[in-house]
């Protein structure tokens, strides 16, 4: 848990000489100014990214800057510009009102969030940047930065995605590291973001690779105490969780338009959840088995297959049929937020393919057959009279 306010707030204070065993009473200490150089630097924090999540995001990350000395007060929040049917910029109505009235209306940031539309003033003197976009849009926004950050920035991402390229998948997380050169760590969780937007109890996990402090400052820098915040180091696990997940929710949203019942929902998730241990392991065989039992894991797979975006707009598929788009419902349905599984289940499925594995992850590659198409929404119900019999694979051992 976070350290107490208190224990934060103290001035810096040092023994004089004659104390024993370094202890002094009250009488003997007495605080001391610090010069320029010796003052700890405080850490300045920038949202990238300003849609639902990433709103959340602001208001979570704000409450704790205004309370531990560590951290500046202001939180800056990219926003990619658009004009409001009012005609007012959607940036400039954020900071009149301190709320994302398109993205998350009816909640309060916090007054130290400030909006900002542009992105290299946005992450200028930054050196904690957190990534909160559509996947989709990662690559650009980073070749954005190159050159434009802090050396001494560290990262974290809350997106859902990965990139597929001609030499293989490559996790968002990777992708940060590897354009800006800086260490990323990964937040995912059971978390609707309009649910923590009005303070109702959440979990989620932050994975890190080898620095337990990083983690540690990040988890101080998120926690609050209606969202508990706990760390793992499994970087890639925790990714993955956070990414296929989605594909499971449209599973279960296709369940829910054909009205099959709770049942064939609960196995759809079950076997959902061994497919994505399975490709998580394929993919990365350090992948550690108790990341699926984290908040991250199990708990966002039930909460995105019980009330997510993906699980919504699947449902509305299914009840019409397949005969409405995707991109048609994600506009309609979705007021400007982006459809995260339907593209992650072609990117699972291109790398399936390229490996020759579609038969060993049918629910994977039978949800991307409807979404695309060629298969009608009731395949689901085929899919799971036939999977009993296919060997789902816990590992990567009898992959390679």
């Amino acid at each position: 848990m976070a350290p107490s306010m208190e224990s934060q707030q103290q001035d810096q204070q040092i023994p004089l000489e004659g104390t024993i065993n370094g202890n002094a009473s009250v009488n003997n200490i007495i605080p001391v100014a610090l010069s320029d150089d010796e003052v700890p630097q405080k850490s300045r924090v920038t949202v990238v990214g300003s849609g639902n999540w990433g709103s959340v995001a602001a208001k979570l990350i704000a409450s704790n800057t205004l309370n531990f000395n560590s951290f500046h007060d202001e939180v800056r929040m990219w926003v990619f510009e658009e004009t409001l049917p009012s005609g007012e910029k959607l940036s400039k109505v954020i900071n009149r009102t301190n709320e994302n009235v398109k993205y998350l209306p009816g909640i309060k940031l916090g007054k130290n969030v400030v909006a900002d539309p542009d992105l290299e003033h946005a992450v200028r003197d930054a050196n904690m940047l957190v990534f909160v976009t559509p996947h989709q849009f990662m690559e650009g926004i980073c070749k954005r930065l190159v050159g434009k950050i802090r050396k001494d920035a560290q990262a974290i991402s809350l997106i859902k995605g990965m990139e597929v390229k001609r030499e293989g998948p490559c996790m968002i997380s990777t992708l940060i590291s590897e354009i800006l050169g800086i260490n990323c760590c990964v937040l995912c969780g059971a978390n609707i973001a309009n649910e923590i937007a009005v303070e109702k109890f959440s979990e989620a996990t932050v994975g890190y690779r080898e620095n337990k402090e990083i983690a540690e400052k990040w988890v101080r820098l998120f926690n609050t105490p209606y969202f508990m915040v706990s760390s793992v180091q499994d970087v890639e696990g925790v990714e993955l969780c956070g990414t296929l997940k989605n594909v499971v929710a449209l599973a279960a949203g296709f369940v829910d338009g054909l009205d099959m019942g709770n049942n064939t929902k609960a196995a759809i998730m079950r076997i959902g959840l061994r497919e994505m241990k399975a490709f998580s392991k394929l993919l990365f065989p350090s992948v550690k088995d108790n990341t699926f039992f984290e908040s991250c894991g199990v708990a966002d797979l039930i909460t995105t297959c019980l009330g997510g975006r993906n699980r919504k707009c699947a449902d509305a598929f299914a009840r019409n049929g397949g005969k409405r788009s995707f991109d048609e419902l994600e506009a309609e349905m979705l007021q400007g937020q982006k459809l995260q599984g339907v593209s992650t289940a072609k990117e699972v499925y291109e790398v399936l393919s390229h490996r020759g594995l579609l038969q060993l992850f049918p629910l994977f590659s039978t949800v991307h057959e409807i979404c695309s198409g060629r298969l009608a929404p009731s395949a689901i119900v085929e899919y799971t009279e036939h999977s009993a019999r296919l060997p789902l694979l816990e590992g990567s051992a009898h992959l390679n």
